[in-house]
């Protein structure tokens, strides 16, 4: 969960007050969730941050689903999806439900004709392949490879890209994401057996302020449709803001894996959690240090939770034939684990130098069109001796 956080300029009491050089007001506005009750920020802003001049009709964004009920195992090969020169008609989703969607996406170009702002849910952007900068009304962060960017709900963002080579796996959820509750103190702290800590968090650093009047396009996602708003000022003009609200980057690398003398479970590997799913990252570590561990994962049933693991680099010791950009999806309700040999291969060994983000929901997956595009049908044969 972020912590108070301050940038720009604020008056010392809220809700008072607060002139420009030439005497007129700043406009306040609460950027909060959960009502009153959530995390929330106060920014001020050279103009009112209301003044919409046209909105157009909306255009359908919703996943096409090719498998309702699903209960065989999957795999996608992620890099199959093509690139595409446009931030969001490149994101494509592959696996949903009611409270999340998994999507893929490989931009080719930065957003530089529109804002975009999605109403509904938090977005976690995980980068595989690409490096730039997230540029936000809250203020910006530089991003590279390995980094997850968590972007509130609401928040107003263009994404510039350095180069044209980007892979994205994006998280939508609409339910707010926060840091794993185990691992706070009742206070918001991260606790010392955390896996990482509020110095790996990075925070907005850099504000940009415009003071511009004109016709300024957002684009909003607000239930599964984007609507062209035309804005009459420039929205990024908060000259400062403070609170708990915000975007952040946190990179994966900085995840300090927790192990023992035997097999781990997944939940040592927790990052990010929400009351519908969760977030893993599975990191290079040190392997069990029982002279008879077994390394590899037992097998395990998921009769709670459908299972996503998706592939970001190194040697993948429980799976075969499994390269980066690779999904796997194993749903509940049936058993899964290591792949024939696996076991074997694993005994003796030390280490491991994987990479990988996974995704636990609680409720199933939904598989859509856009993902059997890449879908290895035969994977669920691939435990077959």
């Amino acid at each position: 969960m972020p912590f108070y956080h301050k940038l720009g300029k604020i008056p010392p009491k809220r809700h008072t007050i607060f002139k420009k050089p030439n005497g007129k007001l700043y406009y306040e506005q609460l950027f909060g969730t959960i009502g009153f009750d959530g995390m929330s920020s106060n920014m001020y802003h050279e103009h009112r941050p209301t003044q919409v001049k046209a909105v157009k009709d909306p255009y359908s964004v919703k996943p096409k689903v090719a498998i309702k009920n699903n209960i065989k195992s999957y795999r996608f090969r992620g890099f199959q999806t093509r690139p595409e020169p446009d931030f969001l008609k490149s994101r494509k989703t592959v696996l949903t439900n009611s409270d999340c969607s998994i999507v893929l996406a490989a931009p080719q170009q930065s957003t530089n004709e529109y804002f975009y702002k999605n109403a509904d849910e938090d977005e976690m952007i995980f980068i595989h392949q690409g490096s730039g900068k997230l540029r936000t009304q809250l203020g910006n962060l530089d991003f590279k490879y390995g980094d997850y960017l968590l972007i509130p709900r609401g928040t107003i963002y263009k994404i510039d890209f350095d180069d044209e080579v980007n892979r994205l796996l994006i998280v939508e959820s609409s339910r707010p994401m926060y840091t794993p509750k185990r691992y706070r103190n009742h206070f918001g702290q991260l606790l010392e057996h955390s896996p990482f800590c509020e110095r790996d968090i990075r925070q907005p650093y850099e504000l940009e302020t415009y003071d511009e009047e004109g016709d300024f396009l957002i684009k909003v996602k607000k239930q599964g449709e984007i609507f062209d708003m035309t804005y009459a000022t420039h929205p990024f003009d908060v000259v400062g803001y403070d609170g708990y609200n915000y975007p952040y980057a946190f990179s994966i690398h900085d995840f300090e894996p927790i192990t023992g003398r035997i097999h781990q479970p997944p939940p040592v590997h927790q990052t990010f959690e929400t009351d519908a799913f969760v977030v893993c990252s599975f990191c290079p570590r040190l392997y069990d240090y029982h002279p008879q561990a077994i390394p590899a994962p037992y097998s395990h049933s998921n009769i709670d939770s459908d299972e996503v693991l998706y592939y970001v680099d190194g040697d993948f010791m429980s799976r075969n034939d499994i390269e980066a950009g690779h999904i796997s999806l194993h749903p509940a309700g049936i058993p899964h684990g290591p792949h024939p040999g696996a076991v074997e291969r694993s005994i003796g060994q030390v280490k491991t130098e994987e990479l990988a983000v996974m995704v636990d929901t609680f409720k199933p997956l939904q598989v859509t069109e856009e993902a059997m595009k890449i879908a290895d049908e035969d994977y669920f044969k691939s435990w077959l001796a």
